[in-house]
């Protein structure tokens, strides 16, 4: 039998999804100069509170540093945004006129966005600018380890979003995480596709969901180094990235 909390965070995904759908209607009418805009003040709010972010997480979390933090908060502001800011996503965005085929950019709807306690606030900061350029909804479902991080991250990147005239509600976060409502959040009729990080049972349990997934879980692999590789720098490298946001007092 569902506890009381389950069911309030049952109601409340379901109150998000709601707002969500009426905010991105308003969102996919907009024009590409329009959305750009919206994406540009998300992608400088993230990184004005980077380092503020970074010190939440790892406060609330007890993992990684703050300065690794929040270089993973800049690479998605900064980075990340670059990547995409000049990328078309309003109206027809290719021609081929050789074999008659336009392609016309189509917004999926509502993202589910389930998010991990190693990394709360970059990956929302990634998932918020992605879904939204693409004139997408997103709606967090957070780590129970990472709630207050994570649902902050949401906040700004909603609010940023709303300066440059983004509909409310177009950006949100659950504010009580539980396992029920991460189910009603990915299987709900409203929830149009699942972007998941997290641990295997997480994911294996958004492939499962019945909606169109895409899933991360833990990138610890070993690693081979050919013979023909800079044995030095290789090596320094793969130390890097196996001790970049780890707690200092560790190494």
């Amino acid at each position: 039998m569902l506890r009381d909390i389950d069911l309030q965070s049952i109601q409340e995904v379901r109150n998000y999804l709601e707002e969500a759908k009426a905010a991105q209607k308003i969102l996919e009418k907009m024009t590409q100069s329009e959305i750009d805009k919206i994406v540009e003040s998300m992608a400088n709010a993230a990184r004005e509170e980077a380092g503020r972010l970074a010190a939440m997480a790892v406060e609330e979390t007890g993992f990684g540093n703050v300065e690794d933090k929040t270089l993973k908060n800049l690479f998605a502001a900064n980075d990340v945004y670059n990547s995409i800011k000049d990328v078309k996503t309003v109206g027809i965005i290719r021609r081929d006129e050789e074999n008659r085929v336009w392609e016309i950019a189509q917004p999926v709807g509502i993202v589910a966005g389930i998010i991990p306690s190693t990394n709360p606030t970059s990956t929302v900061i990634f998932k918020a600018l992605i879904a939204v350029k693409a004139r997408n909804a997103i709606v967090f479902s957070p780590h129970p380890s990472a709630a207050k991080c994570t649902a902050e991250a949401a906040r700004i990147m909603q609010e940023a979003a709303e300066r440059a005239g983004a509909p409310k509600g177009l950006i949100s976060c659950i504010t009580q995480p539980t396992m029920a409502a991460t189910n009603e959040l990915m299987k709900h009729k409203l929830t149009d596709v699942i972007l998941a990080t997290g641990g295997p049972g997480l994911v294996k349990a958004a492939y499962s969901s019945g909606k169109p997934a895409y899933g991360v879980g833990p990138g610890n692999v070993p690693v081979y180094i050919h013979e023909s590789a800079n044995i030095a720098k290789a090596v320094q490298l793969i130390i890097q990235s196996c001790s970049i946001n780890h707690p200092k007092q560790d190494f």
